[in-house]
């Protein structure tokens, strides 16, 4: 296999992973309705941050070493279950404690720049031991014989980022359309109530999953 026909087959599959509607496009969605076009590219950004540590770290067996210890796992499996519960937690507080529109009082935008945004896509990502375990279970049967495995690895977590970076851009301005008619009104909190709702339930289902 020569390093062209492996980034196109990595493509392949990375594609049809990215095009599922998952955790990574809610957040996306959320910070473009929510809040502005620029907020959903940060975040974005951040998403794609993450995945390039991780084909990274893939690539020089970090990954691995979280693969082979079950402890390992465990522990960033509860991480990242105890990190979305909060964050979902925090979403659908912001959101009740937001003033509805029509009760004489102006809807509060949610607070923090585009920074927080960031954060958020690039905790979320890395903190997600599902995102570690497919890399490691993928970036080996994509390395050429007698490549450099981290150049190779970093190689095909930039077309994934590049994929991912595509689709996400897409849901940007889609999402960006609606977005300033949406936020003149009570949908944004629940936008903020369903997108909460929902990483509270993944945070839930991954911590059930885990024993240590």
């Amino acid at each position: 296999m020569t390093v062209p026909e492996a980034l196109l087959a990595f493509a392949a599959v990375a594609g049809v992973l990215t095009i599922v509607p998952g955790l990574d496009t809610a957040l996306v969605l959320r910070s473009t309705v929510t809040r502005s076009r620029g907020h959903g590219v940060a975040a974005l950004l951040g998403i794609q941050a993450g995945t390039l540590v991780w084909g990274v770290a893939a690539a020089a067996g970090a990954a691995a070493l979280l693969a082979a210890s079950r402890v390992a796992y465990q522990v960033l499996t509860v991480a990242g279950a105890g990190y979305l519960v909060w964050l979902g937690a925090a979403l659908l507080w912001s959101s009740f404690r937001r003033r509805p529109e029509g009760d004489g009082v102006a809807v509060p935008p949610p607070v923090g720049g585009r920074g927080r945004d960031f954060l958020m896509g690039l905790t979320t990502n890395l903190l997600n031991p599902k995102v570690g375990v497919f890399y490691v279970a993928t970036i080996p049967q994509f390395v050429p014989e007698g490549v450099n495995p981290l150049a190779m690895g970093a190689s095909l977590a930039g077309v994934h980022c590049v994929l991912g970076s595509a689709w996400l851009t897409g849901v940007v301005l889609a999402a960006g359309s609606v977005g300033p008619r949406l936020r003149g009104s009570g949908a944004v909190r629940w936008v903020d109530r369903v997108t909460g709702g929902v990483l509270v339930v993944l945070g839930a289902r991954l911590a059930a999953t885990t024993r240590l």
